[in-house]
């Protein structure tokens, strides 16, 4: 028989290296389920099966904060092989085009990546987990159907070569929410006349985790060897997830307040989202400073023995 797994009641982010081949379902999966044993848990943003690199992990109380890590702006460092187009955008797909790629100065390819920069309109691939009539798009790409994709306003912050051959680009990439690195590959190669597909994708960051300490699935099922003093320490406070933002710590009657929903007084002053402590350190709200009042954005029900980082 199956062993059942022991849930237990844990908080926090895992900053997971997602290895090339696992969907990002998949590795949400192994984590939570065999190595963590999280009784709740969720992704921030999908990556494709070829992409590898940063995957925040959330668990418990940190699944409050996925949605704005999702909407986070994310860099990547993307291949492009030029001179040929395909099904799905990359290297998985079957190839529908060739075409010789031209030869091409930086000058060339540069007043091409600059049409991509800024806020753009592009058409995501066919082949993506958007839903329309509540079906993924893949899902009706594998059946054969012909699929009307709508464009979307998305937001290129950085776009720059790091090198290149004769037919090949490796791209730098800042971006927003929403942006397909594949459609960013395919428009470009449209416009240098050759087209292109992606070969390799691997994301750098996904704000506020600018410099991630990133751990491999390898590296998580060693330290489960060696039992939760080894494997908890990878598992990031709650909290982490709202570094850039300013700190606010309440005193022992303000928290009490604030746990209860109430609206605090604060200086008038003060604007914009904070990172909200109560007197005994936990993690007590994302609030909001507006017209000398906190507001609450989003609670957190954290014990005083998490620290807003654990709870077994």
């Amino acid at each position: 028989m199956k062993r059942k797994i022991r849930f237990r009641d844990l908080h926090g982010i895992v900053l997971l290296d997602k290895p090339l081949g696992l969907s990002s379902n998949a590795a949400l999966q192994v984590v939570r389920k065999g190595i963590f044993r999280a009784e709740k848990g969720g992704h921030t943003g999908a990556l494709d099966p070829l992409a590898t690199g940063l995957l925040p992990l959330c668990f418990g109380e940190a699944t409050k904060l996925a949605g704005m890590l999702l909407g986070s702006r994310k860099a990547y460092l993307a291949e492009c092989r030029l001179g040929a187009t395909t099904t799905t955008a990359d290297l998985e797909g079957e190839i529908v085009l060739e075409r010789p790629v031209p030869s091409l100065s930086d000058a060339d390819i540069e007043a091409s990546l600059a049409k991509l920069r800024g806020r753009i309109t592009q058409v995501p691939p066919v082949y993506s987990a958007i839903k329309i009539d509540g079906e993924p798009l893949y899902v009706k790409a594998r059946r054969g159907e012909a699929v009307d994709v709508p464009s979307r306003e998305v937001e290129v912050y950085r776009l720059d070569v790091v090198s290149r051959t004769e037919n090949s680009l490796t791209l730098y990439i800042e971006c927003g929410s929403g942006t397909y690195v594949r459609s960013l590959a395919v428009d470009l190669g449209e416009d240098l006349g050759c087209g292109a597909h992606l070969t390799a994708l691997r994301r750098l960051w996904v704000e506020p985790f600018r410099e991630p300490a990133m751990v491999t699935v390898e590296q998580l099922q060693s330290a489960l060897e060696l039992g939760d003093d080894a494997l908890l320490p990878m598992l990031l406070p709650v909290s982490a997830a709202l570094a850039d933002l300013p700190a606010m710590h309440l005193d022992a009657a303000q928290s009490l307040a604030v746990s209860q929903g109430q609206q605090i007084p604060v200086d008038p002053a003060l604007g914009g989202r904070h990172a909200v402590f109560a007197d005994d350190g936990r993690l007590l709200i994302l609030g909001e400073a507006v017209d000398g009042k906190l507001c609450i954005v989003r609670g957190f029900n954290l014990s005083a023995d998490a620290r807003d980082k654990r709870q077994l």
